[in-house]
């Protein structure tokens, strides 16, 4: 039998939150203690919208998660080239047909 190393920790997930949530936009506050980010889904035509998720971390795990965020930027950018920004790039804000009707 193997032992894990004193450092190693072991992270599971369950199924239902290794699928994920889809977000296009995240809204980001904070206080003197925390930062908040709430993940949110907008769809084309659709008026209201809801939080996803939220994820309160620390300003120190505010700034790993940047940090780490940057550096993996970095790494896809160097393998797949530039990602273009919504600035650069012009979106209808109907992206993906028509607009919904009742």
């Amino acid at each position: 039998m193997s032992e894990q190393p004193e450092n190693q920790l072991n992270i599971e997930i369950s199924e239902e939150v290794a699928e994920g949530q889809y977000a296009n936009l995240a809204i980001i506050t904070h206080s003197h203690a925390e930062f908040v980010v709430d993940f949110v889904a907008v769809m084309p035509g659709t008026p209201k919208s809801k939080v996803k998720s939220r994820i309160i971390l620390t300003p120190q795990h505010a700034k790993r998660l940047l940090n780490a965020l940057a550096d993996n930027l970095n790494k896809f950018e160097d393998a797949h080239g530039k990602i273009k920004d919504f600035e650069e790039v012009q979106i209808p804000f109907q992206f993906g047909g028509p607009a919904a009707q009742a």
